[in-house]
């Protein structure tokens, strides 16, 4: 761990089959995916609760939480017996969800963030996470994206790296935080 006074939490964000499985998949998938699972597995092995949160919508509709588009990928090395599942409806995994709760009850001071997407959830989850007051280290080579109509997912995750470095998180890249 980075600071063993700061008890930690990793948070892995929408790595479901609708994102990851998409006819666009992200930007540099497979490294994503070794990343998050080196990080899942560091997690484990050095007791750091892992939280894995899926984007749910409506019943009977493609988002449904049973629906298979929201089912985590097979491919994570999530632990059903010992990693914490929730579900959100909006971007911000804290928004409706006993998440903060959760947290505090283990006296989680820092979150480690990782999953998609880069423009959306792990860019709302990231600033309402500080805002919450709670240390934020965004792993700079686990969370991605797809291109835009207007912008790469590449220069997305450039500039997101940038902006939330400037007032809401520490940038690490995996290597960096498993050490």
């Amino acid at each position: 761990m980075s600071d063993p006074q700061n008890k930690q939490a990793l948070i892995v964000l929408d790595m479901q089959n609708g994102l990851f499985h998409a006819p666009q998949p992200p930007f540099e998938a497979h490294q994503l995916l070794q990343k998050i699972n080196q990080l899942i597995d560091y997690a484990h092995l050095k007791q750091i609760p892992v939280f894995a949160i899926r984007h749910v919508g409506s019943d009977h509709t493609p988002l449904a939480s049973t629906s298979p588009l929201t089912q985590f990928i097979a491919e994570l090395n999530i632990d059903h017996d010992l990693d914490q599942v929730l579900e959100k409806t909006c971007p911000n995994c804290f928004f409706q969800t006993d998440l903060e709760q959760r947290l505090k009850s283990l006296n989680i001071q820092e979150l480690i963030v990782c999953g998609l997407k880069t423009e959306f959830c792990i860019d709302s989850t990231c600033r309402a996470t500080k805002d919450l007051g709670f240390k934020v280290q965004l792993i700079s080579d686990a969370h991605s994206t797809v291109d835009s109509a207007v912008l790469t997912a590449q220069l997305i995750i450039q500039h997101h790296h940038h902006t939330l470095s400037q007032a809401f998180v520490q940038l690490k890249t995996c290597a960096e935080f498993c050490i």
